[in-house]
């Protein structure tokens, strides 16, 4: 895949590599994709949470419970 670039972004992302420590463009360019699909994954469940039917009260004992699962 190539993509065309402005040469202020060429420099942008250049800059980028060298100061983050990525080996090559691609790296970096393949990381930022990665953090938007984690973003976009996100976004999708918190709507998701946002449009639920609440279970319950979300109260100390919910919390507790949930402490106790990740433990496991």
């Amino acid at each position: 895949m190539n993509i065309s670039l402005p040469e202020g972004l060429k420099s942008f992302i250049d800059e980028q590599v060298t100061k983050r420590g990525y080996g090559t463009v691609s790296e970096y360019m393949r990381d930022l994709i990665r953090k938007d699909q984690e973003r976009a994954q996100l976004r999708d469940l918190l709507l998701m949470g946002a449009t639920s039917v609440p279970s319950g009260m979300a109260d100390e004992t919910y919390f507790e419970g949930l402490r106790n699962r990740a433990r496991q």
